[in-house]
């Protein structure tokens, strides 16, 4: 047993004198085991998980690891991208707090300062507009695979099939050590994916592909290749082309999520982009991830009624028929989601267009409902971003299969700003954790006519 002893300054005063903060910064370890005492230093409020490798019983001894299932506790990387206080329910990207910027900008300037650390100016804007809107079309042979792919395929797997090929389209992405050519990269995949998810909606539906507009915003191109057909013109709503941007701004980063940690992970073997973006749709794609808007609408349609909404809070507590209360509670945030508020508020700008949803009616009342209950308030559920935005993409006409499509083209921004920031980071090396193993010891053969 090794006992850990944290050194603060305001103890042991008498030891600390003339001594710098910096060798207050310790945490003492004394193991039980040997009787040795370790220092390590913290930094940032962490100690290394390779100071403790040290500490060993022999020359023997591999050294100590730290176990850390799901990386509930354990820093990966150093970051300057996005900030989460899940206590005081706060996530500013590059240090704007997200109303401000889900208020004031476009997905694109948000995408910019992402990026390369600041907003852009007025000539920046409008340069990163032109690169990212010249790089909508995707190849024909790329829309060729997409046509092989049969009528009920998901969306999302064809875009992530899509998105993999890509890297043999542009086999220049792989030299990631040119900055410069990382960069056109980026503005090839933040660009083509809007195109690629209108294509692989429009493929399920049986009908022809739409192809971009240079005349449109990046909102509105989307959603008029969503909805246009050859035999109908169709002018994107400003209200419902707007919230979708702003759905772009809260879906854009979101700090080392299961996805961003599966970008940074396979990007550290200097895989290129293409391939890497792939693979954190891929982990996009999981229920428990981006699919969990899916899942909060499927509960609403489920409960049907206002008042069926106490009868379904009640089998949740009791957990009669695996009912759960999806959309509520965040591995990080531990009071309201900030991203959620701004969403409800949307709602109700994009219904006075669309129509009111009912279910929006009885998401409501959910969410009241539960916020009274003390069984969901002391284990601090609150609503998240999945509560509210499953209902938006309906009211826009996107069917559910396509929601976490929606999520991957945003947040295509955030992962390739981590991609970057991870490729430039010096104490980065190919991801590759530890493990405990407790499995069988050395074991004798037996032959097959023995066993």
């Amino acid at each position: 047993m090794a006992t850990l002893e944290m050194t603060k300054p305001e103890e042991k005063m008498e030891e600390l004198t003339g001594k710098d903060t910096a060798s207050r910064e310790m945490l003492s370890v004394t193991d039980r085991r040997t009787g040795k005492v370790y220092e390590l230093p913290i930094k940032n409020g962490t100690v290394r998980a390779m100071d403790l490798r040290q500490i060993k019983t022999g020359p023997e001894d591999f050294g100590l690891m730290s176990y850390d299932p799901a990386f509930m506790n354990t820093a990966s990387c150093t970051s300057r991208i996005t900030f989460i206080d899940g206590e005081k329910g706060i996530l500013r990207y590059r240090g704007y707090p997200i109303e401000v910027l889900a208020e004031k900008c476009t997905y694109l300037e948000v995408a910019y300062l992402l990026l390369y650390g600041e907003l852009p100016n007025k000539e920046q804007y409008e340069q990163w507009v032109h690169d990212i809107t010249y790089h909508t079309m995707i190849h024909e042979s790329l829309k060729k695979l997409m046509d092989a792919f049969n009528y009920d395929a998901h969306p999302m797997g064809m875009l992530i099939a899509t998105v993999g090929a890509m890297s043999t389209f542009y086999p220049e992405g792989h030299n990631i050590g040119d900055v410069e050519n990382r960069t056109r990269q980026a503005h090839r995949l933040i660009a083509k994916m809007p195109t690629i998810a209108a294509f692989a909606y429009k493929h399920s539906l049986g009908l022809p592909y739409v192809y971009p507009s240079n005349e449109l915003s990046y909102a509105e191109n989307f959603l008029t290749m969503l909805f246009k057909t050859p035999a109908e013109n169709y002018k994107p709503n400003p209200v419902l082309a707007r919230a979708l941007d702003v759905l772009f701004i809260l879906h854009a980063d979101h700090e080392q999520n299961c996805g961003t940690n599966a970008m940074r992970g396979i990007g550290s073997a200097h895989t290129d982009p293409y391939s890497s973006v792939a693979g954190a749709a891929a982990a996009l794609y999981g229920p428990l991830h981006g699919g969990a808007n899916e899942q909060v609408l499927r509960m609403l349609t489920e409960i049907g009624s206002i008042k069926n909404v106490p009868g379904f809070i009640k089998d949740v507590k009791e957990g009669r028929g695996e009912k759960r209360l999806m959309g509520f509670g965040h591995r990080v945030y531990k009071n309201f989601d900030p991203r959620a508020k701004i969403i409800k508020q949307m709602a109700e700008q994009v219904f006075e267009v669309t129509g009111r949803n009912p279910l929006l009616d009885i998401a409501i009342e959910l969410e009241r409902i539960a916020l009274q209950d003390d069984y969901f308030v002391k284990r601090k559920l609150y609503p998240n971003v999945d509560f509210y935005s499953g209902l938006i993409y309906e009211a826009l006409g996107i069917p559910t299969a396509a929601f976490t499509v929606l999520f991957a083209i945003p947040r295509t921004s955030g992962w390739l700003a981590q991609w970057m920031e991870m490729l430039s980071d010096p104490e980065q090396k190919i991801a590759r954790p530890r493990q405990v193993y407790l499995g069988q010891g050395e074991r004798r053969f037996v032959p097959m006519d023995k066993r």
